[in-house]
């Protein structure tokens, strides 16, 4: 596994990719939250913490995650160099927690530049330092499992087509409805019981709990039982090419 994840990481700082990867994500925050007008402008929001960031994070995420990970058996396939990896001593298990891992590894190094974003609430606030750590906390907790799940459903969606773009694109379709779908889903039923119960199985509602600094053990396994799943149909998919 760790020969999959040096070699992912490595062709992203050889290539242009992760350096655009970690540009896109910080610009377009960075405007958003600092220079541009809007919803997402910490200035206009009026509060010194960070609501605006982790609101605006998954929607940015949900491009940046399948950008990094579309090749990541796409062109494998396209090339003919994924027989070579699968006859390999690695088992299909190994190879893709190896190419998980690697993505993980750039997501969180693009995150770790944000950090500058809580000095600058706690600079900002009435009182230098007055913020809730305990939200801030849950709230990172919270983008790091939703990045777990982006990267397992963008995994299966690179092994699902040869092109690129079309992986690319089936990545964010089923992660922009399996993250705001089943809610959608729920407004809809008139039911209690059944719109709750359809609202769960969607992300959205997980990750604004941890947004909001509650760290409940359900939400925690739920981000890591649908990374599980996304991973295992994975290795599925794979182990039907072998």
């Amino acid at each position: 596994m760790y020969p999959i994840f040096k070699r992912e990481i490595t062709s992203f700082f050889t290539t242009a990719t992760g350096i655009l990867a970690m540009g896109f994500f910080l610009t377009v925050n960075g405007l958003l939250l600092w220079v541009f007008k809007g919803p997402f402008n910490v200035f206009d929001y009026g509060f010194a913490d960070l609501s605006a960031f982790f609101m605006l994070s998954p929607f940015i995420f949900l491009f940046l995650i399948p950008a990094l990970s579309m090749k990541s058996f796409s062109e494998e396939k396209k090339v003919g160099t994924l027989e070579l990896l699968l006859m390999k001593p690695v088992s299909p298990w190994g190879l893709v927690l190896g190419k998980f891992f690697g993505i993980m590894a750039l997501a969180v190094i693009a995150l770790i530049p944000t950090l500058v974003y809580v000095w600058s609430i706690s600079a900002l606030g009435t009182e230098t330092g007055n913020f809730d750590t305990g939200l801030v906390i849950g709230a990172y907790l919270g983008i790091i499992l939703l990045l777990t799940a982006y990267t397992g459903i963008g995994l299966f969606a690179s092994t699902l087509s040869e092109n690129q773009i079309v992986a690319f694109l089936t990545s964010i379709l089923i992660a922009v409805f399996v993250y705001t779908g089943f809610q959608g889903i729920s407004e809809l039923l008139a039911d209690g019981g059944s719109s709750l119960l359809i609202k769960n199985l969607g992300m959205r509602g997980h990750y604004e709990r941890m947004g909001r600094g509650i760290i409940d053990t359900r939400d925690v396994t739920y981000f890591v039982s649908i990374t599980i799943f996304f991973l295992f149909l994975t290795v599925t998919r794979l182990k039907q090419r072998a």
